[in-house]
Order: structure tokens, then C-alpha cells, then sequence
């Protein structure tokens, strides 16, 4: 499956405007397939992607309930709140990128070179972007932080990113304009310690694992 990434007519605010006159005319993705270790919970959630020559945004549009998000810091382990992800393969031959954002606006991020598991759980190949790297990665929410305890009524919440290509081109090589190009990717929703665990995806998954770049899909990038 193939998402065709508009050229941005004006660079997006990062104010989370959704139904906006940069993110309105954009047509969605939907990440709705869930893993079948998911609660009954089933958030509805769309995401929509933009690019210039200097970055490529996201935003990300969450009908949730069971909202929790407690890791402020960066680096932390952002997965077990409220928490939207984005995958990306710049070039299929080199490692992806893993950006994990917590519903309060956290974000972990590492480059994946191999997903080998060490005897500890962790990747033989990954290297934790530092913070100066961190810093770069604009990111708005419109939930407050913390979220604790749990909304557990309905609530529709957003979230927006601002990733510079030259953060990405650190670690792949000279990217440029992306005007022209196929990436691959995956995009994500989940809540590993929310009352209502659940795990989805907008590409499908064969195994219980988001790390699988193997089933991105494309992002083509319009000229």
C-alpha cells in the first residue's frame, strides 16, 4: 500500500489544527488494524503526512478513551502511555527510524540498523539519537502532561510533528529534496499500560512486534 505525501503549500503551525486550512485538504491514512492481544478498545484513529525541503510533518487525529500519559522525559518509555508512532525507512538498504511519541508530547527515538534481539532484549543494532538530535523533533499535543489517572471518557486528541531531514540525513546519508522519492514506513496507535491495552497499525503486522520494516508501506513523496 502507497501514501502519496503532498508538498506543503506553507510550512503547518504544530498547533494541531486537523480540519485546518495546511492539514484539511490532506487526505488521511487509517490506523486500524489491531493486534489481536487488544482489549475491546478500538481508538479511531488517522494520521496525515506532509513534506518540504527541510522536513517532513505529521499530524495525528485520536478519538481515544482511556487516555494515560505519564512519561514526560525524553527517551522514555513512551509506549506504555496514550502513544502514537512513525516508522521511517529513508533508504531501504540502510536502517529505519522509530519515533514514539507519548500522548503528552514525549518522544523516543532511536536508528535501527538490525533488529536482531541481544540475550537483554535489545536490538543488536540501535543507536539512541542524543538529545541534541532530540531537540530538533518539533512536537505539539493538546493534552495536558501528565495524564493521570486515566481519562476514561470519550476524547479526541491530537498530536503534530516536525521531523528536519537533515536530523535524518545524520544517520542515512544525503536525502535533499524528498520531492520524487519512495520511502517506506508504518504508522502506529497504542496503550501498553492504559486499562484498555491495544496495538494498531495502518500497515498489517505477521508477528506481535511494531519493528518489522519488512511490512512498511510506501510513503511517495509528489513533486
Amino acid at each position: 500500500m502507497a501514501y502519496q505525501v503532498q508538498r506543503a503549500s506553507e510550512c503547518p503551525e504544530l498547533r494541531g489544527m486537523w480540519d485546518g486550512p495546511v492539514w484539511g485538504p490532506v487526505e488521511p491514512l487509517d490506523i486500524n488494524i489491531f493486534r489481536p492481544d487488544s482489549s475491546d478498545h478500538r481508538p479511531v484513529v488517522q494520521a496525515r503526512l506532509l513534506y518540504d525541503e527541510q522536513a517532513v510533518y505529521g499530524i495525528y487525529n485520536v478519538m481515544d478513551r482511556y487516555v494515560r500519559a505519564v512519561h514526560s522525559t525524553y527517551q522514555s518509555a513512551v509506549c506504555r502511555d496514550s502513544c502514537v508512532e512513525f516508522f521511517v525507512h529513508p533508504k531501504p538498504e540502510l536502517g529505519y527510524f522509530n519515533f514514539e511519541f507519548s500522548g503528552c508530547g514525549a518522544l523516543l527515538v532511536y536508528y535501527v540498523t538490525d533488529t536482531t534481539k541481544r540475550p537483554d532484549g535489545e536490538f543488536v543494532g540501535r543507536v539512541e539519537l542524543p538529545a541534541d538530535d532530540g531537540r530538533q523533533i518539533r512536537i505539539y499535543t493538546s493534552l495536558p502532561c501528565p495524564v493521570e489517572p486515566e481519562i476514561q471518557e470519550e476524547t479526541v486528541w491530537q498530536l503534530e510533528f516536525s521531523i528536519p531531514i537533515a536530523v535524518l540525513e545524520k544517520y542515512v546519508g544525503e536525502l535533499g529534496d524528498p520531492a520524487g522519492q519512495t520511502w517506506r514506513a508504518n504508522l502506529y496507535k497504542c496503550g501498553d499500560e492504559t486499562s484498555h491495552p491495544h496495538w494498531a497499525s495502518w500497515m498489517p503486522l505477521t508477528q506481535t512486534n511494531f519493528h518489522m520494516p519488512q511490512h512498511f508501506g510506501e510513503l511517495v513523496f509528489e513533486g
